[in-house]
């Protein structure tokens, strides 16, 4: 009886020997698979991920799950937390409210656009930002790093924010999946908050947004939690790894930190490119290497089942197959791109300027993918993940699953 070892080894050599051909099938059909938003964190940003979920919602109204971290997690509540008409309302409504300061609605003629981002980080690291977080009037803040004291700001604005905007009670009735992502103080261990899996609440969301030492950790349950982004600022391999593979699957992971950029020039320049580096979480490099190793499972099965039916009914070959065999999976990955004025400031700078500005962006890059053609083509599909990248300058637009010839079936 030939091994499997034989047969897998017999069936990668034929299929390097041949040309390559392609099978013929209908892509991913959207209306079919589940789908999901994956939001990463990246504090005044965020306005970016609002703007493209406004987006969205001209073409499609379905959302199956919304997962996010820290500012994700709180775009994520305030669409998971609402009807779908009153969506892109309340997200106005937060990021209209967070920039309503009046250090935030500096007129043009104030002076230079950075400059007056300055002006606004400074005033809010000074004063806090409204309906979000405020400074803690303590004089044990006099001690410097020897204070009894968790963080600078206290979260209470923002939890009355998310208690007027969110319905808790939508979330928690299972309508969308909806998951959050924040790192166990003690353990250093990452975990997710799920509607799955436990009831949500205010608490949840400030746990995901929580970034030290600015902000405390919040307790739940007996065990106090960070902001997600300390450990992984990208909520795409929770998304992955819980997801049935027997459904199809379809992503759009919108992120706020670049790992690519310019080399620095200031001092300035060098910080916000080291803050960039740190909350992208490699996460083009990252989707990249979750792809290959799913379409390489993927293509493991599509050999195993290529074997004689006496090896292929073994139960644990067909236990095996399983779990390396999933239905299609298509990430759609968008990634905020700076403004030349914008500083290391720019996650914790809250002007009206720039959150209109970030909100614009992200209904521009979305619009331009839904309608790129690359995205509304019917191409071959096969069981794997497939990724478009179809914003970013000089990134391959495109990945496909590697596609196997036909091998002659074994008997």
């Amino acid at each position: 009886m030939p091994s499997v070892q034989r047969l897998v080894s017999n069936a990668v050599m034929t299929s390097t020997s041949r040309p390559k051909t392609r099978r013929s099938a209908l892509r991913l059909d959207i209306t079919k698979a589940q789908r999901a938003l994956v939001l990463q964190g990246g504090g005044a940003l965020g306005a970016y991920q609002a703007g493209v979920y406004a987006g969205v919602t001209e073409k499609h109204k379905q959302l199956d799950w919304v997962a996010g971290v820290s500012i994700g997690a709180v775009n994520a509540a305030l669409i998971a937390g609402n009807p779908p008409e009153k969506r892109v309302e309340r997200l106005k409504e937060f990021w209209h409210l967070v920039s309503s300061g009046p250090a935030q609605r500096l007129p043009d003629w104030a002076g230079e656009r950075t400059w007056r981002n300055q002006w606004s980080a400074n005033a809010a690291a000074l004063f806090g930002i409204p309906g979000f977080f405020e400074p803690r009037r303590s004089p044990a803040l006099l001690l410097g790093g020897a204070a009894p004291v968790l963080s600078y700001y206290d979260t209470a604005p923002l939890q009355a924010t998310l208690e007027r905007l969110v319905d808790f009670d939508r979330i928690n009735d299972g309508g969308i999946r909806f998951s959050v992502g924040a790192v166990n103080v003690r353990s250093g261990n990452s975990v997710y908050f799920d509607n799955t899996r436990q009831r949500i609440g205010p608490e949840h969301i400030m746990a995901s947004g929580a970034l030290p030492p600015g902000f405390a950790p919040v307790h739940i349950e007996g065990e106090d939690y960070w902001d997600g982004g300390i450990v992984s600022n990208t909520p795409l391999q929770y998304v992955l790894d819980t997801h049935p593979r027997t459904e199809p699957l379809m992503v759009l992971q919108v992120d706020l930190f670049s790992a690519h950029g310019d080399m620095p020039r200031t001092l300035a320049e060098a910080m916000e490119r080291q803050k960039d580096i740190t909350y992208s979480s490699r996460t083009r490099m990252n989707t990249d290497a979750m792809a290959s190793n799913m379409n390489l499972q993927q293509a493991i099965a599509d050999l195993m089942a290529k074997m004689p039916e006496r090896l292929r009914k073994d139960p644990s070959v067909e236990a095996i197959c399983a779990e390396l065999t999933h239905e299609p999976i298509e990430i759609v990955h968008l990634i905020y791109r700076d403004k030349h004025y914008e500083l290391d400031s720019k996650d914790y700078e809250f002007s009206r300027a720039s959150v209109e500005d970030h909100w614009d962006a992200g209904l521009r890059d979305i619009r331009n993918t839904l309608n790129h053609p690359e995205l509304l083509q019917e191409a071959t599909q096969v069981n794997g993940v497939t990724t478009f990248d179809l914003t970013e300058p000089n990134a391959h637009r495109v990945r496909r699953p590697l596609q196997l010839p036909a091998v002659r079936q074994a008997r």
